[in-house]
């Protein structure tokens, strides 16, 4: 069996993505990889499989049930007041820490 995915491929992929894989990591993703790959052969073997309409949704009897926007009888809270409750704030906008590099 001619294999789709390589070990440079998996690892091309992980730099890409930031993360690091071992060679055992990439292994396993190279098998997983395997698995998925052959599962979908079984779904393309599938006889007219490209005549069924795709679902969008799970559940066949699904309704989407809008309801009528209303306005908020008790207004919105003013911007001062919610400002108090927070530790740093330039204007009307929140300051948070840095989360990314």
């Amino acid at each position: 069996m001619e294999r789709k995915f390589t070990k440079k491929m998996v690892d091309d992929y992980a730099d890409k993505l930031l993360i690091g894989l071992t060679e055992e990591e990439n292994k396993m993703v190279l098998e997983e990889f395997d698995i998925i790959d052959a599962q979908i052969d079984i779904i393309n073997s599938i006889p007219d499989i490209s005549e069924v309409t795709p679902m969008t949704h799970c559940l066949d009897d699904f309704v989407y049930e809008l309801r009528e926007d209303e306005d908020d009888e008790e207004g919105s809270v003013p911007i001062d007041d919610l400002l108090s409750n927070c530790d740093d704030y330039v204007g009307d906008e929140i300051r948070v820490p840095k989360v990314v590099g």
